[in-house]
């Protein structure tokens, strides 16, 4: 057997007596613990006895004894008495437990630390962060909400830092939203002036909003709910059963607005024809709809043959003939509102009534286009965005974030009204929506979550109202309900008719009924 076998073996036997003798021995370790506490209780008690009185206490003690001592088995009952006390005394009490560290205190010192090396210089005389720093120095007005969570904060940082340079600021806000939870939305406001920057945790948007009848003015739009930050207005609507007021996003068309189109980004499943059909079931009721299904999965089929809807196209063909009935529609409402204009009349109805344009994925039949040699549908939407807010003509275009650059100078240039939904990059932010976040997205988002921006406002939030496909037998039958209920027509199978000679002469006139029976429209023609 080698000599360090031994060695560990004599290890184990020592270490095993030593805990057998602990265990034999605790009893009397016990005892004379205690004896040792009375003895020094004795001695304490008779340095404070004052000296005249130590003579009488020493008579009184003596007789106590031989009075113990007289008494049958006194000594005995003593002792045992004295052991028991000694015992009692001399237990060990349990050591208090620890303090838990606080939750707050760790989260904002890892924080601290997360920024030292992007904070810190090495020049720096006296520096704000500093590898054995305390973030008291840096850190001010912080809040947690109930659940622990990091809710406000005031964050200094030093004069040197480039807080001007959005690649600097990005790396910041990428590292307080890692320690305070990638689960929530951070608002960053930069105060250049004083170098601080503070910190709050947004409220997520309410999510239980369906298609509904909107308290809104003629020619606005609701794209859909933000926080009481993004929006001066509340609207009231229905949510889960109940009224509510909700801070809503306005997007205004018309002659007179600056925005007169939308174009609606976003990824697969994020809610981008949810928004068209939004805003489809928002403008059917004082305008007239033509739209382009690029994508050909049938997601507005709800809209075939509704009463305002001049035609839901799906093919490559279908959507260049309505697109060039678009562009002299447009040419043929500026002539008529220009001579209208110059004879000091009023302009005829069918040249004031909204025209929408709601294109799904275009980029998919410009691509289809291409391979075929036929006319661009996206070259034909010049005219239309050059001339709709005169000629009362609105595009709304869907496209997906990923086809962004397929689109046209001119369609990107005209659309000053932009949404951007699903997961969000604050680079993918600037060039979706051109301008700087000033928001950190979630790590996850609901569908019909994004960001919106009116025109040169600063961009907010925005949750889409669930408007979901009528057609669609997996959806939930209440928000199913929702929309079929805002459709021009409920349901054909309890509606009348039309009168056969009224559609028999419709027919012969090229027009088509409207909801009344005396209204009728020009039908296009493509």
């Amino acid at each position: 057997m080698s000599l360090t076998r031994h060695l560990s073996r004599g290890r184990d036997l020592a270490r095993t007596a030593g805990d057998h003798a602990a265990d034999m021995f605790a009893p009397l370790t016990l005892i004379g613990r205690g004896l040792r506490h009375h003895l020094e209780w004795t001695k304490s008690r008779w340095a404070a006895t004052p000296k005249e009185r130590r003579g009488p206490t020493l008579f009184l003690t003596a007789a106590l004894a031989l009075g113990v001592f007289l008494l049958p088995h006194g000594l005995l009952f003593t002792l045992v008495a004295l052991m028991a006390s000694a015992a009692w005394t001399g237990r060990r009490p349990k050591a208090a437990p620890d303090p838990e560290p606080d939750a707050g205190d760790l989260k904002l010192a890892a924080l601290y630390a997360a920024l030292t090396p992007y904070l810190a210089g090495p020049d720096d005389m006296s520096p704000l962060y500093t590898l054995d720093g305390q973030y008291k120095n840096a850190f001010s007005g912080w809040e947690f909400d109930s659940d622990g969570r990091l809710a406000a904060l005031e964050i200094a940082y030093p004069a040197y830092f480039t807080d001007t340079e959005p690649a600097a600021r990005a790396r910041i806000e990428q590292v307080v939203q890692g320690k305070a939870g990638r689960a929530r939305e951070y608002r960053f406001d930069w105060d250049e002036e004083s170098n601080r920057l503070r910190v709050t945790a947004l409220a997520p948007l309410a999510t239980d909003i369906c298609a509904q009848r909107f308290v809104t003015a003629p020619g606005e739009i609701v794209l859909g709910f933000t926080d009481a930050l993004g929006s001066s207005r509340t609207i009231p609507v229905n949510q889960a059963g109940t009224i509510a007021q909700q801070p809503p996003v306005v997007w205004r068309v018309g002659p007179r607005t600056a925005e007169p189109h939308l174009l609606v980004l976003g990824s697969s499943g994020s809610g981008t024809t949810t928004l068209l059909r939004s805003v489809a079931l928002q403008a059917l009721p004082h305008g007239d709809l033509v739209v382009i299904d690029g994508a050909g999965t049938g997601e507005h089929a709800c809209l075939v043959n509704r009463p305002g809807v001049h035609t839901v196209e799906t093919s490559l063909h279908g959507a260049v003939a309505a697109l060039e009935w678009a562009a002299k529609e447009t040419e043929r409402r500026l002539g008529l509102l220009n001579a209208a204009r110059h004879s000091g009349v009023a302009a005829p109805e069918e040249a004031t009534r909204p025209l929408w344009l709601l294109l799904d994925h275009p980029t998919e039949l410009s691509e289809l286009a291409q391979a075929e040699e036929r006319p661009d549908p996206q070259d034909l939407l010049e005219i239309p965005l050059r001339h709709g807010r005169a000629a009362r003509v609105t595009v709304v275009i869907a496209e997906n974030v990923e086809a962004m650059d397929r689109l046209r100078p001119t369609v990107r240039a005209a659309t000053r009204t932009k949404v951007l939904l699903g997961p969000v990059t604050p680079h993918l932010g600037r060039a979706a929506l051109g301008a700087a976040l000033d928001i950190t997205p979630a790590a996850h988002t609901p569908a019909g979550r994004g960001y919106a921006r009116v025109g040169g406002a600063a961009p907010v939030r925005l949750q889409v109202p669930a408007t979901v496909d009528p057609l669609d037998e997996d959806a939930p039958a209440q928000l199913r309900d929702a929309v079929i209920a805002l459709l021009p027509h409920r349901d054909t199978r309890t509606e009348a008719p039309a009168p056969a000679a009224a559609t028999d002469r419709a027919e012969e006139l090229g027009v088509e009924l409207g909801n009344d029976a005396g209204t009728v429209r020009p039908r296009p023609v493509w």
